[in-house]
């Protein structure tokens, strides 16, 4: 059975989101999209909400296309390639949407790489999406879904990048319900990056395995 895996930023001090809705406010540097692109060439399918989803269509196809039309690009010209691959990986990667409002006329220029699931249906469609041949299941944003799925006990590894950030305010990363037990896996820095990455499965107790500290 493939992974389920969810990757998130948060503030310091535990947000996901900003007052008003803010995801910009999080420090999301090239050690974030590193390993977002990481994560990307681990799967081959991204389960999304459908907040999430308008936002990476709007955006990421003009990016594959020219890099320059990321602002990141535009203040650091070096990280170029990096979200070329981003940007292509996300057009080409299979996609499947949560979602009791979108259609196939809302998912162009990716109709061809998207299948809309109803909430209803999505428990019952990601177990049997995990059951299929293939490369991991990634999720990006989608607070609402993946918390959800997470006390459904569907998630398999959890990435929190937490961001050297205090907002004050905004949306707390778990909602209600229980969470299953979350075991450390992975600690990661990178140079020049004040960001910590952490890695955990989720669910059953791990045994035998240290916890890796790295400075990449």
């Amino acid at each position: 059975m493939r992974k389920l895996v969810v990757s998130t930023i948060m503030s310091l001090d535990g947000y996901v989101e900003g007052p008003d809705g803010d995801v910009m406010a999080l420090p999301m540097d090239g050690f974030f999209d590193t390993h977002n692109l990481d994560r990307q060439r681990a799967a081959d399918t991204l389960l999304l909400g459908a907040t999430t989803y308008r936002v990476l269509k709007a955006y990421w196809p003009a990016v594959a296309d020219d890099p320059t039309a990321s602002p990141a690009v535009a203040a650091d010209p070096s990280v170029s390639e990096l979200h070329r691959e981003i940007g292509r990986r996300n057009n080409e990667l299979r996609k499947v949407v949560v979602s009791d409002s979108l259609g196939e006329t809302d998912t162009a220029p990716w109709t061809a790489t998207t299948t809309i699931v109803r909430r209803t249906d999505a428990h019952v469609a990601v177990a049997a999406l995990k059951q299929r041949p293939g490369a991991d299941i990634l999720m990006f944003g989608s607070r609402t879904l993946w918390t959800d799925l997470l006390v459904a006990a569907l998630v398999d590894e959890l990435y929190v990048m937490v961001g050297a950030a205090v907002l004050g305010g905004g949306t707390p990363p778990f909602g209600p319900g229980p969470v299953p037990p979350l075991h450390l896996l992975d600690v990661r820095r990178r140079a020049g990056s004040s960001n910590v990455l952490l890695r955990y499965a989720v669910g059953l107790a791990v045994h035998g395995l240290g916890i890796g500290q790295s400075l990449l």
